[in-house]
This record gives C-alpha cells, sequence and structure tokens, in this order.
C-alpha cells in the first residue's frame, strides 16, 4: 500500500468530549469550590426572584453542576428542585453539599438535557419553573442539541412557566466582534479547528480545565426560543442587572441574561 501523509479527520466535539471533560479532577474542583464558597451571584438572585416569585412552585434545573446554583435556590426559601447534570461527578457533589447543608430533599438526578425521556422519573412531575444556567445551554455541541435540549424543558414545564438561562454573547463589544470576524475568515478558509462542529464554537483549556462553549449572536437565540415553543421576554447583559463581586468577575466572563416563557 502506498504510503499517504494525509492526516486522519479531527474527531468533533460530541456530548461525550463535554462529559468527560466535567467529569476530569480539574473541573469537579472548580465547580466544587465555587458551590462551596461562591453562591449565588447578584444578578442570578435578582432575577431568580423577578422570575420565581412562587417559592413552593416546583422547579427543574438544567446543568446544576455541583449545585451552586441548585443550594443558592434553597438557601432563598425555594423547597420543590429537581436538579439534574449529565457528569455523574459533579451530580455526586451536589449530591454531599446539599447533605452538608441539610438540603436532602433536593431532588438530584443524573441526566441528559437534550433528551429527558430516559428519566422516568421527570414524568411525575409538571414544572412551573426552569434554569439553565452559568451557560450550560451553550455547553451543548450543535444547534440542533441546544434546541432539542429548550424542547425537552418545554415538555416538562407547565404553560406560563419560565426560563432562564444565560449566554455569552459574541457581538458584546467591539474587541469581540473583530476577534469573531477574523474567525469567520479562519472558517471561510477551513483554517478554524477542525475539532468545532460549527462557527461561534470555542473549545480551550483553563484553570477549570478542558471546555466547551458555544457564543452565540442574540439572533440566534431569539431564533431558537421560538422556534422550540418558547416567548422571549427579557434579556440584558448581567453588567446591567446588578453590580458583581471581584470573585464573581473572576469566576466568569461577563454573559447575558435570558428570559422566557412556555407556550
Amino acid at each position: 500500500m502506498p504510503f499517504s501523509s494525509r492526516q486522519p479527520p479531527a474527531e468533533k466535539i460530541s456530548a461525550a468530549t463535554v462529559r468527560t471533560d466535567f467529569n476530569d479532577l480539574l473541573a469537579v474542583v472548580h465547580y466544587t469550590r465555587a458551590a462551596h464558597g461562591l453562591g449565588l451571584w447578584a444578578s442570578e438572585r435578582a432575577l431568580i426572584e423577578r422570575f420565581f416569585p412562587n417559592q413552593d412552585a416546583p422547579l427543574i434545573e438544567a446543568g446544576c453542576g455541583a449545585g451552586r446554583v441548585t443550594l443558592g435556590l434553597w438557601a432563598l426559601g425555594y423547597r420543590r428542585i429537581t436538579a439534574f447534570d449529565f457528569a455523574a461527578e459533579l451530580v455526586d457533589q451536589a449530591l454531599s453539599l446539599a447533605a452538608e447543608r441539610g438540603a436532602g430533599n433536593i431532588h438530584f438526578l443524573v441526566a441528559d438535557a437534550t433528551d429527558l425521556t430516559k428519566c422516568h422519573v421527570l414524568s411525575d412531575t409538571l414544572f412551573r419553573g426552569a434554569l439553565f444556567m452559568f451557560n450550560g445551554l451553550m455547553q451543548i455541541p450543535g444547534r440542533e442539541h441546544r434546541r432539542a435540549a429548550l424542547r425537552e424543558l418545554h415538555r416538562v414545564c407547565a404553560p406560563g412557566a419560565p426560563l432562564l438561562f444565560t449566554t455569552h454573547d459574541r457581538d458584546f463589544s467591539p474587541t469581540e466582534r473583530a476577534l469573531w470576524r477574523l474567525e469567520g475568515l479562519r472558517w471561510i478558509c477551513g483554517d478554524q479547528n477542525p475539532r468545532l462542529v460549527e462557527f461561534g464554537d470555542r473549545y480551550f483549556e483553563d484553570q477549570a480545565g478542558r471546555t466547551f462553549m458555544h457564543l452565540p449572536d442574540r439572533r440566534e437565540i431569539l431564533d431558537d426560543l421560538a422556534a422550540t415553543g418558547w416567548t422571549h421576554t427579557f434579556d440584558a447583559m448581567r453588567e446591567a442587572v446588578a453590580p458583581e463581586s471581584f470573585a464573581v468577575r473572576e469566576f466568569s466572563d461577563e454573559c447575558r441574561f435570558w428570559s422566557a416563557v412556555r407556550q
């Protein structure tokens, strides 16, 4: 057989890639520390209290990780919480933190947001609100998979239920827009990271380990909400919602909050 210098095609980032990265020790330690020490951001608390005024309503939190937002909800007085993540190591940390803080009746599950039919426990409750915080939705590779997650949350929520989530925003600043124009040229020339699934994707390594993230523009999210049965009600950058501590700003870059209502 003649020698070929062609390299095998790069493996595209998939849900399995993201799950492995979140179960990695670096990520588990990073998110567990935030769950124990950081708690809710001021902006998260303000919008949770605004859009989820009924603390007795059953809520579902997708992508709960190590329980930072989940236990923040509990501390605010919410008592009917079901939270899930597809990274089992992070769910174990959330369970441990809940037990430590006397919140043992929070219902934690290992589940995939893109297909909740496999989790039969969720069929027993029609939720009155849903959350998908800290850009969790944007860590699902592939736009159709992100839409699948939105459809699944729509399916398990009652009409009129609010949804609160966050994204990064590639149009937020002149610097971001310039960087993404350059990235667009790479995609036109075929010089982008071959593991990326679509324009707007990033895959990087930092103190939290390896992280996949899709950065949308505003039009993309509006279209995704409309296509999956949600009515957009609010969006704003975090800095416009509430001033944050240095610890929060060090933990997370600027992001955009979104609220929608189930049709």
